[in-house]
């Protein structure tokens, strides 16, 4: 078994921070984790410094059964973490050494077990169907088998909000059935996920006046305040708080880990993570999401690639004096960063930002900060958007400084036909005329649309003079229609063309090395030619940055 105290922390195990991803947050639509995935998890929550990661309910789920043997048999090394296995309960009218998931707890070899247990009353009677005393007797028998069998238990009373507000005294009395069983903590848990911060700290503060005991907090986000309950039962007195990576779990979700951390850690100047752990809040946060082949949220705090993102220009006139003035923490303490975004509302003041952002010095050409701002305002009320299209912006940016950041061609014309065969296959054909180095070239393609098919007549065109084509793939490509001008409907709409376009080299197969293009107008596969024209235009002048740096 692994050690029972959690360890790396200034707080040691006076504080919890403990993950229940894998058992809670796997109940949310659309995760399915296999072991291969658990264990992957596990590594992640154990690199950042929780505490306590819970692994699911042996002996209830297959694969969680098999997480715990393959965790046991030297797959899991734990360096911060203690493993925890979940479960219920002895069954009513059962002795807890006869129960098959009691001894599945015990077989799963975690050295500390969370036992679920009723709390409200009416769970107890119309649930379990059974009495408050054999409820009681249920948690008192199974919390003592497993410290006979030298496990640290915590109980997680379920309901117990809900209990607390119908019947206090049975609520109560689980609790103390546990802790008077050798139960280290109580947790409270916010099951339904309906309670509000400040009622939930007065019954915490009143539950631990009256018990004296150590207590935990588990919050559903039901009402959206998950986050907000967990970190008012820590100021009320509880030192052991669930949460799950990113909030995950069923219905809304959980508590989420990074923003309750981020809270603990900054605003309560808690420091429950090892030393150099919170810095890597954003990276941990983005690595469990793809394990779970969920998109990474955008919005959510600390860790959220908007989280800092900044687009009024009376913000940025701010920032540019002093970034704590609109930034509740520095970016960097959780391993994230600031960003400048430049749309109709931007000021010369977001303009240098960003400039600044990308590399770029403005603040010394206030005429070409002009020219960018007026010309950001023109388009985007024609419908172009800079905001995720940062490769467009600079091109702009660059062409304002005078400098030659076009595409290494100039176009005479292009055609784009769609033929569709008998047989319900269709086919697109290109036909695009360049001006490459003073030449007049001329390149047919075929492709499974009109953007492939121009997309591949473009490469053929330019791969002669421009080998360096080779490397550069288009690897994402979203459309929009916006919203219609008045008279303006569906397909005769506007249309909105991203493109993000890697560089598939091998040291640049992480994908750091990506950028976004933008294109816009009421012809679909005009809008996508000009975002492949910036696409391409940005490879080349990155292709001339590195030949002048390799010199």
């Amino acid at each position: 078994m692994s050690r029972t105290a959690s360890s790396g922390t200034p707080l040691a195990d006076t504080f919890h921070v403990y993950d229940t991803t894998l058992r809670d947050g796997a109940q949310r639509e659309g995760i399915s984790y296999s072991v291969a995935d658990k264990l992957a998890v596990a590594r992640h929550l154990d690199a950042l410094g929780v505490g306590f990661i819970e692994g699911g309910w042996p002996g209830a789920l297959p694969k969680d059964t098999e997480f715990f043997a393959r965790a046991a048999a030297g797959e899991l090394e734990l360096r911060h973490a203690v493993l925890v296995a979940f479960g219920a309960t002895r069954k009513a009218t059962m002795r807890a050494e006869h129960d098959p998931q009691v001894r599945a707890l015990l077989d799963s070899q975690a050295s500390v077990v969370t036992l679920v247990a009723k709390s409200d009353r009416r769970h107890i009677e119309r649930a379990l169907r059974t009495d408050v005393a054999e409820n009681r007797a249920m948690v008192a028998d199974t919390v003592a088998l497993l410290r006979a069998e030298g496990r640290r238990v915590f109980l997680d009373a379920e309901h117990f909000f809900d209990g607390y507000r119908f019947d206090p005294d049975t609520a109560l009395g689980v609790l103390d059935a546990a802790v008077t069983a050798g139960a280290d903590v109580a947790v409270l848990c916010d099951t339904n996920g309906g309670m509000l911060p400040l009622r939930l700290a007065e019954v915490v503060r009143e539950v631990a006046d009256r018990t004296g005991f150590r207590l935990g907090i588990h919050c559903q986000d039901d009402t959206g305040c998950a986050v907000a309950n967990s970190v008012a039962a820590v100021q009320a007195g509880a030192s052991h708080v669930q949460c799950t990576a990113n909030g995950y779990g069923e219905r809304a979700g959980n508590a989420d880990l990074f923003a309750v951390v981020g809270n603990l850690v900054t605003k309560l100047d808690m420091p429950v993570l090892p030393d150099g752990a919170f810095a890597e809040l954003t990276r941990a946060s983005h690595a469990l999401a793809e394990i779970a082949n969920i998109a990474p949220d955008p919005h959510q705090a600390y860790v959220g690639a908007s989280a800092f993102a900044h687009k009024a220009g009376l913000h940025a006139s701010a920032i540019k004096v002093d970034p704590e003035l609109y930034n509740h923490v520095d970016p960097m303490v959780v391993g994230n960063r600031q960003r400048v975004l430049v749309t109709e509302m931007a000021g010369r003041a977001s303009v240098e930002l960003k400039g600044t952002e990308l590399g770029l010095d403005l603040a010394g050409h206030p005429g070409a900060v002009s020219s960018v701002v007026a010309t950001v305002k023109e388009r985007e009320a024609f419908g172009w958007s800079f905001e995720a299209a940062d490769a467009s912006l600079e091109l702009l940016m660059r062409s304002a400084l005078g400098e030659s950041s076009g595409a290494p061609f100039a176009l005479e014309s292009y055609r784009v036909i769609t033929e569709r065969g008998a047989d319900g296959t269709a086919v697109a054909e290109a036909t695009v005329k360049l001006l490459v180095d003073g030449r007049r070239v001329i390149a047919t393609e075929e492709g499974n649309g009109p953007v492939n098919a121009l997309d591949a007549a473009l490469r053929t065109a330019l791969r002669p003079s421009c080998p360096w084509l080779e490397n550069v793939e288009l690897s994402d490509y979203k459309v929009r229609i916006l919203n219609p001008r008045q008279g303006v409907h569906g397909t005769e709409a506007v249309t909105r063309v991203l493109v993000e376009s890697v560089n598939s080299t091998t040291e640049a197969s992480d994908r750091g090395d990506s950028w976004t293009t933008v294109g816009v107008h009421q012809n679909v596969v005009e809008a996508s030619w000009l975002a492949l024209v910036d696409a391409l235009a940005f490879a080349a002048m990155r292709n001339r940055a590195r030949a002048q740096f390799t010199r």
